[in-house]
């Protein structure tokens, strides 16, 4: 896969050198309920994974790196999921690692490159996302990029004993 370059980021391929990334982000408990986390990740098994292809024709599921274009750091990453090529369709998710890179505009424009790359790219008719209905910056930035709200399941997360309700976001190709 090439390098998908936007105005502010660029996406990537996983590369060998991202294994402490992945390893930090995989194992901080914070976003555990969100991904479904219920151990930590061993290095072991990250290095795996970054080896292996990343075909998502076979796994059903990619992650793209982003990386700031100026500096070229890297400070976050997109998750494709559930990739369904029958039905034209693939799940998204993303990561802004560290506060400070946030409201910046590396969402958008990391958003923007994903899904013109799944419609364009993988000939998806439609990208969707969970969201849970507490996360109004990520509510916000998905309907910012055209994403509507489709539905809501309840009490679907359950976050410390506590059940959480997440909205389903869609976004289909004209």
């Amino acid at each position: 896969m090439t390098v998908i370059i936007g105005k502010q980021v660029f996406l990537r391929a996983l590369e060998p050198s991202d294994i402490d990334l992945l390893y930090e982000w995989e194992n901080n408990v914070d976003v555990w309920n969100i991904s479904d986390t219920v151990q930590p990740f061993s290095r072991f098994n990250l290095e795996k994974y970054v080896s292996s292809p990343q075909d998502i024709y076979t796994q059903h599921q990619l992650r793209l790196m982003i990386c700031e274009i100026n500096t070229k750091e890297t400070i976050g990453c997109v998750d494709l999921f559930d990739f369904s090529p029958l039905h034209n369709r693939v799940g998204c998710g993303i990561l802004i690692a560290e506060h400070d890179h946030r409201e910046k505009g590396y969402a958008r424009d990391a958003i923007n490159l994903t899904v013109d790359h799944c419609f364009n790219f993988l000939d998806c008719h439609q990208v969707y996302c969970n969201i849970l209905e507490d996360n109004f910056k990520s509510i916000n930035l998905f309907e910012n990029q055209g994403f509507k709200r489709i539905g809501l399941k309840k009490d679907w997360i359950n976050k410390n004993g506590k059940y959480q309700n997440e909205y389903l976001y869609q976004k289909v190709k004209n």
